[in-house]
């Protein structure tokens, strides 16, 4: 109950904290109330409200200012700290002055990396690595294009680094390992994500972190042309063989901001219970989709490459099958096995 309130309180006093986002969950930030944050540029934000047990603490990676909610709310707006402490506080709990008898918390969190900077530039793209590297052997056996190096990395304990960018994100390292991480750009080239691929059998095999949850998690952005059709897959990998191609990192492929001017292409698994589902949403609401004619056995773009099939074939296949209306539903039928 007191996350609950204080998350309410949080966000009735969102619109007075400067640069307030969503990180993650919960993880939030903005600029410093207490020391007004960097001078020099007001897009720095360095102040974070994290979780710790139920209760949500301040940390200022400025002014190094840690404090409990109470007496964050009360430094912002306090009108809205009696409202606080009332509703916080009726179950039994009370506090006294400036944030009463609520335990100041002790502060051992990693500082947390401002996604304004490279948050990869510590570590060694697959082009740097070398074509010697076990990493760098095992996605040529995928084809993944050489072009495509500078920006796939190695990252040797991805729990680790992920803390050390989202705290307490991963509360067991016991089991940390390398993956492949594929960093999420937007238009000015900023990553707001990215997508960890294990290299053996770890679970889950593919993990998508969010670093700015103001961000939909969209791979390709930065070589995105919307003024031409746009080729929209599920996995970041595929999307890399297509041109104009962005990836979702999920199984609903649908995006309204490209409805019209997008191609959906789900992966080619007719028995598949869910992708159905989503292909039959898709043309529900008139997207344009995919039906991947018989001939095809590969599962997805990457498996259609490594089986023989050039770019521009795959290409062809898709615009040949591309479908909408009443012409999708019925290729759909006739595709699906479920």
């Amino acid at each position: 109950m007191s996350t609950f309130v204080d998350i309410k309180y949080l966000n009735l006093m969102s619109h007075r904290l400067q640069r307030f986002s969503k990180k993650g969950d919960y993880l939030w930030n903005f600029r410093c109330p207490f020391c007004g944050d960097s001078k020099k540029n007001k897009s720095k934000a360095r102040g974070y409200v994290y979780r710790t047990k139920n209760d949500l603490f301040y940390k200022c990676h400025n002014c190094s200012k840690g404090t409990n909610l109470a007496n964050l709310v009360l430094e912002v707006d306090e009108s809205l700290y009696k409202e606080y402490l009332v509703e916080r506080y009726k179950e039994g709990s009370t506090a006294n002055g400036r944030g009463g008898n609520v335990k100041n918390p002790e502060f051992n969190i990693p500082k947390p990396v401002f996604i304004q900077k490279d948050v990869l530039s510590k570590h060694k793209s697959f082009r740097e690595l070398g074509q010697n590297h076990p990493a760098v052997q095992s996605i040529e056996k995928r084809l993944i294009p050489q072009n495509r190096y500078n920006d796939i990395y190695l990252v040797d304990k991805f729990f680790t680094w992920t803390n050390e960018l989202i705290p307490n994100k991963f509360k067991d390292l016991t089991n940390d390992h390398p993956r492949m991480v594929i960093p999420f750009r937007d238009v000015d080239n900023k990553i707001f994500a990215y997508q960890g691929r294990a290299f053996g059998e770890e679970q889950p095999k593919y993990i998508t972190i969010v670093l700015d949850q103001n961000h939909k998690k969209i791979f390709g952005l930065d070589r995105l042309d919307d003024s031409r059709n746009i080729i929209i897959v599920e996995g970041p990998i595929d999307s890399l063989f297509l041109p104009n191609c962005i990836a979702v990192a999920q199984g609903d492929l649908r995006l309204p901001q490209y409805k019209g001017k997008s191609t959906l292409v789900f992966d080619n698994e007719p028995r598949n219970r869910e992708i159905v589902k989503n292909i039959e949403k898709a043309v529900e609401e008139d997207y344009s989709v995919v039906v991947w004619p018989k001939y095809v056995k590969e599962k997805d773009i990457n498996d259609m490459i490594m089986g023989g099939r050039t770019n521009l074939e795959i290409s062809d296949i898709i615009h040949k099958n591309t479908f909408s209306g009443l012409e999708a539903k019925t290729q759909l039928s006739n595709w699906k096995k479920v």
